[in-house]
């Protein structure tokens, strides 16, 4: 490297490099390096290593199962507490109003929603690695169970005809009769949706969530979010309408709630909208001025407690019929067992439920993570989620994952561990305890005005597509494709509709790769794409050909047709034209022999002699020059009239070497490893050499393990650089020019090649 001195501006310096070696092939730098042999244990050393068991391993062990044994000891009490114990009361804060309120979602009594906020909370605080995401019950995921307790218990099951009229004690039996069964749905899905996450976990499956890109998450999200907001709306309304689940379920619920519009009920929706305006001014505030509050309004608990006290002060569900939340009863539930013959009625329902519950949880882990400087493991956060679902279904809880809403405050209000979740846990068992009761009275139109508030910020994920439109069409198709599937299917059929349609834009991209063709900036070994450059330059008769994908069978025939494309070089044309060219040279000899025949005739009987023998030899040639027997190619196309005899004698193309650069290539399987053996020998067979450069060691693993070498092709073939192999094909150019010009001396003979 040229020094720069001292009076020069060194930003202004453009640093140089000088490099002189050898040019290599790959295996003269696999020589050159001498590449160590790698020492492989026996199958038994492998298996006893496996299973070998000492103290510091079973301590690693039990610190990845047990997070908190390692964080809790080395916790600094005077620093984090405060931040904690605020942070957790906050959450807490929160925790109430959505636990009653997404409990409506899931199709359950309202209390369950205060269970799963108490339960896998408490446990998450053990088990879980991300210090600021609050778990518990989210909108979402809560509809989704509610989507399966309503298809697998649904209202005609128990006779209910839902109507404006006043229930009697029948139909309040009846109601009690579908709820406690919808409970046992939602436990069902909820022990399975653990099992499978547990499952998942242990057999170190978090790379799942790698099929779930953002955009497919985020248009699945706003989908739900529709989904969620017009199930709520006869809760703001105040009528009585059949709750749809399944496909086309958001248009039936729009049309049932338009159909009893008249039936609406005033007080209801007045209470509802005040609720929606105290709450969208509060969330304006808490935004505007996060910085100089020192803790968010909490507005959710505030509405909660004046409409329970507006309710019961002036009797809104007797005098005005206002649907009250009903029994809340004091205490905690006896465990009970879930009812295991319901898991496999709810086995898919529960996958697609894993699954997106712990995207969400991964993906708010991981940006909390990487904005406080620690990490996650996902592979332990499946498990926390597991043991967190499938225990706390015993306590007939629902599903449950992270809350964006609640992860953002308590991040934001000073969290610094999982003591924050317990801390809110605490204050939710406090109410289930102590205070549960006193919220009987409160509307479900204010639980409903809260549902559809915290829809605000998966609403403003419609900012999406114009975003999207702007950066990739591809992930714009994959959100509007996950938004309008599970929008008109449901969200199971629509999730899997969305990831399926997420691969196969990945195998599209495989199969539509770009395909360059490389040149030289001068007096440098970079190489770019000679139709996005005027100064990149291509090298007189060589062409580098490059595709930024692997080469397997989904692409194989793409690369061939791109690669003739590319070039101007298609080998079996080139084949053809010469095929075609023997069969004309074919035609004009029977010509000729007619011809000489009509000359034979008019011969003497002496010269017919002579003349017949020469007729005989013609024929032979144009029978050999056909069938390609005997004759070579270059002795037929001698006797081809001038101008053909001139085409075909010069060479059809001015390219001697092709360069396949491999630099992008990942892997190669078997139809790929044929389809490069068939290039090399195709084109091989019109004078043109074909070569390999920028090879990954994988690669030329695969190719080795593909048998790639075993026939005629040779390893010298194989280039490590791109430079290298463009400077191996112009000294061999430049060799065989020399040795053309000036001929061999072989025992004092000159002779040419």
């Amino acid at each position: 490297m040229e020094e720069v001195s001292e009076h020069e501006d060194c930003s202004a310096q453009i640093q140089k490099y000088h490099v002189e070696r050898p040019v290599y092939n790959y295996d003269s730098l696999q020589e050159r390096l001498h590449v160590k042999e790698k020492k492989s244990r026996p199958l038994t050393q492998k298996i006893v290593h496996a299973f070998r068991c000492s103290a510091e391993r079973a301590k690693s062990h039990l610190y990845s199962f047990l997070p908190i044994l390692k964080w809790l000891p080395q916790y600094p009490v005077k620093e984090y507490i405060l931040g904690d114990i605020i942070s957790g009361l906050s959450t807490g804060v929160m925790q109430l109003p959505q636990g009653l309120a997404y409990a409506l979602l899931a199709a359950v009594p309202p209390v369950f929603g205060l269970y799963s906020s108490f339960y896998p909370v408490i446990l998450y605080t053990f088990f879980g690695t991300s210090r600021h995401i609050s778990i518990g019950t989210f909108a979402v995921i809560s509809l989704m169970v509610g989507g399966v307790a309503v298809r697998i218990a649904p209202d005609e099951m128990f006779d209910i005809v839902e109507t404006n009229s006043t229930n009697g004690t029948d139909l309040l039996e009846k109601y009690e009769a579908r709820d406690a069964m919808r409970v046992k749905v939602a436990a069902a899905v909820t022990i399975l949706t653990g099992l499978i996450q547990l499952s998942l976990g242990i057999l170190r499956f978090g790379f799942v969530a790698i099929y779930l890109t953002e955009p497919l998450v985020r248009g699945f999200t706003t989908a739900a979010a529709v989904h969620v907001f017009v199930s709520q709306l006869k809760y703001l309304l105040g009528i009585k309408t059949k709750r749809y689940s399944g496909p086309l379920s958001v248009i039936y619920s729009i049309i049932a709630v338009l159909s009893n519009i008249t039936k609406t009920n005033v007080a209801a929706l007045i209470v509802g909208t005040i609720c929606i305006i105290l709450l969208l001014c509060a969330k304006e505030i808490n935004d505007r001025f996060k910085k100089k509050l020192p803790v968010p309004i909490p507005m959710e608990i505030i509405v909660v407690i004046i409409g329970t006290g507006v309710s019961a002060g002036i009797n809104l569900s007797g005098s005005y019929g206002v649907d009250v939340v009903g029994n809340i009863p004091t205490g905690l539930r006896p465990p009970a067992v879930p009812d295991f013959s319901l898991l496999s009625a709810v086995f898919m329902d529960a996958i697609a439920i894993a699954v997106v519950g712990f995207s969400m949880t991964i993906s708010m882990s991981k940006i909390f993570a990487l904005k406080h400087g620690y990490t996650v493991d996902g592979n332990q956060e499946l498990i926390a989620l597991g043991i967190c679902n499938s225990a706390g279904s015993f306590f007939q809880t629902f599903v449950i994952t992270c809350s964006m809403s609640r992860s953002l405050v308590q991040e934001s209000t000073g969290g610094k561990t999982q003591l924050a979740g317990l801390i809110s846990s605490i204050m939710v068992l406090l109410v289930i305890l102590v205070v549960g009761y006193l919220f009987e009275a409160l509307p479900q139109t204010v639980l409903a005005a809260i549902v559809m508030v915290n829809l605000k910020g998966m609403f403003k994920q419609f900012s999406d597509i114009p975003h999207f439109w702007r950066t990739s069409k591809i992930e714009l198709t994959i959100w509007l494709v996950a938004f309008l599937a599970s929008v008109i299917l449901g969200l199971d059929y629509g999730l899997l509709v969305a990831v399926a349609f997420a691969v196969m834009t990945v195998i599209y991209r495989t199969q539509s790769p770009q395909y360059r063709i490389l040149g030289q900036i001068p007096n440098t070994d970079i190489y770019c794409d000679v139709e996005a450059y005027e100064e990149v330059k291509e090298f007189p008769g060589i062409k580098i050909f490059q595709a930024n994908s692997s080469l397997y069978f989904a692409n194989s025939e793409l690369y061939v047709s791109a690669l003739k494309k590319k070039t101007g070089i298609d080998p079996c044309a080139i084949l053809i034209a010469r095929k075609k060219a023997l069969k004309r040279h074919a035609k004009e000899m029977k010509v000729l022999k007619e011809q000489k025949k009509a000359t034979v005739l008019k011969l003497s009987s002496d010269m017919q002699i002579g003349a017949q023998h020469e007729l005989m030899n013609d024929e032979m040639s144009s029978e050999l020059a056909v069938n390609g027997r005997s004759a070579s190619a270059d002795t037929v196309l001698q006797e081809l009239p001038s101008k053909e005899l001139e085409h075909f004698l010069k060479p059809p193309i001015d390219i001697h070497s092709i360069i396949l650069d491999f630099t992008p290539v990942n892997f190669i399987d078997s139809v790929g490893a044929k389809t490069l053996i068939s290039i090399i020998k195709e084109y091989k067979e019109i004078g043109v050499s074909i070569y390999i450069a920028g090879c990954s060691g994988l690669v030329v693993e695969d190719l080795n393990r593909l048998n790639f070498f075993e026939k005629f092709v040779k390893r010298d073939l194989i280039f490590h650089s791109l430079h290298d192999a463009v400077l191996s094909c112009q000294f061999k150019v430049v060799s065989q020019f020399c040795v053309e010009d000036k001929g061999l001396v072989d025992g004092g003979k000159e002779t040419r090649v």
